[in-house]
């Protein structure tokens, strides 16, 4: 069943994006190394809980800290509150139908030349002002969007980690100033996570169910399906005439032709696709002209 936010996307109220417009100026202050959780993600870190999975607290500690390697990475948020807001409005359309919608979300656009997306842990979503400026429409980049709200609902970077089975059994992290192998090891793990995320790229499978998982939510949202397909094929044009890949969607995800074909197929799954909404006007007034 569809819910199709995105009709009343322009009175949607601006104070969640608003909020998270902040969460990014503030970043660096919360994770200082003498803070709680620089202590976390430094090691002094004790195991304090044996639930099945780790809790959402933790989960968002650990997604903070990657997000600041990111933030260190690939630049700062793009310096227009403007297209912020509006690439939050759309993101949060989409979270709203996802699989995981119970958590909240952030979105910005990073000031990098470089054609990439990517989320960590906890709901905290980028995407390039490089990847953005190829896209013809909202729906496209709707499609992007959800696309990494899939990872943060499969929980893809916590899994992937070679040293995931650390993170089994724990419930919750908390900065004892405390030293040891479990302050160590928790580094070591948060490590790894920016290596997967940031240069290897998630596991194969994992990006098909991210794709499929985009495809539904936007459908679900009242986008056009097929959006997403729009910009693997835009992007597979530019693969061919890179000659630097590092740190792209080319370099971290599956072949875009294997990618496109599974999602072509999926497709047939929404035959009313061709009817949902693009959106080029709102998004050529609120990105192009910016």
């Amino acid at each position: 069943m569809r819910n199709p936010i995105i009709v009343s996307l322009l009175v949607f109220s601006l104070s969640a994006t608003s909020a998270s417009a902040g969460f990014f100026d503030v970043l660096q202050e919360v994770l200082k190394p003498d803070s709680k959780e620089g202590q976390i993600l430094s090691g002094a870190t004790q195991i304090l809980s044996s639930s099945q999975e780790i809790d959402y607290p933790t989960e968002r500690v650990i997604g903070e800290g990657l997000a600041l390697e990111g933030l260190q990475r690939f630049g700062n948020p793009v310096k227009n509150e403007a297209l912020q807001k509006y690439v939050n409005l759309v993101g949060s359309a989409v979270a709203e139908n996802s699989k995981r919608a119970t958590i909240p979300y952030q979105f910005a656009v990073l000031d990098s030349p470089v054609q990439n997306a990517f989320a960590v842990p906890g709901g905290v979503v980028f995407v390039s002002r490089a990847l953005v400026s190829i896209l013809d429409n909202e729906a496209e980049l709707a499609a992007v969007l959800a696309h990494e709200v899939g990872h943060v609902a499969a929980k893809h970077a916590l899994k992937s980690t070679q040293r995931a089975q650390f993170f089994q059994g724990v419930g919750s992290v908390t900065a004892a100033s405390v030293g040891g192998n479990k302050g160590k090891m928790f580094a070591s793990a948060i490590g790894d996570m920016q290596a997967v995320l940031f240069d290897k790229g998630l596991d194969k499978e994992m990006e098909f169910e991210a794709d499929l998982a985009a495809m539904e939510t936007t459908y679900r949202t009242g986008y056009d399906p097929s959006a997403l397909i729009r910009v693997l094929e835009k992007l597979q044009k530019l693969e061919a005439s890179s000659a630097n890949k590092k740190g792209s969607w080319f370099s971290t995800h599956p072949p875009l032709s294997e990618r496109i074909a599974r999602l072509q197929t999926q497709l047939l799954n929404y035959p009313d696709y061709g009817t949902l909404a693009r959106v080029p006007e709102r998004f050529s007034k609120t990105v192009k002209a910016r």
